[in-house]
């Protein structure tokens, strides 16, 4: 598994011209899975982004920190 993680102040997903998802600020993850990867991976990574310290404070914050919601 593999991801690319940007901070973004907004992010939309659209399919076929219909908004199926967006935030306003956090995280955009581009994410590749692979055949061998497996549900604890992926929780794994999912960890790992969120705890990033990537947000804009003197402590730099992680997403944790900012009150990232889990959807």
């Amino acid at each position: 598994m593999r991801a690319v993680v940007q901070r973004v102040s907004r992010a939309r997903v659209t399919v076929n011209g219909a908004v199926s998802g967006e935030i306003p600020h956090g995280l955009m993850i581009l994410l590749g899975v692979g055949r061998e990867d497996t549900p604890a991976v992926a929780a794994a990574l999912a960890e790992k982004a969120a705890n990033l310290r990537i947000f804009e404070d003197d402590r730099r914050l992680s997403g944790y920190d900012v009150g990232g919601a889990d959807e």
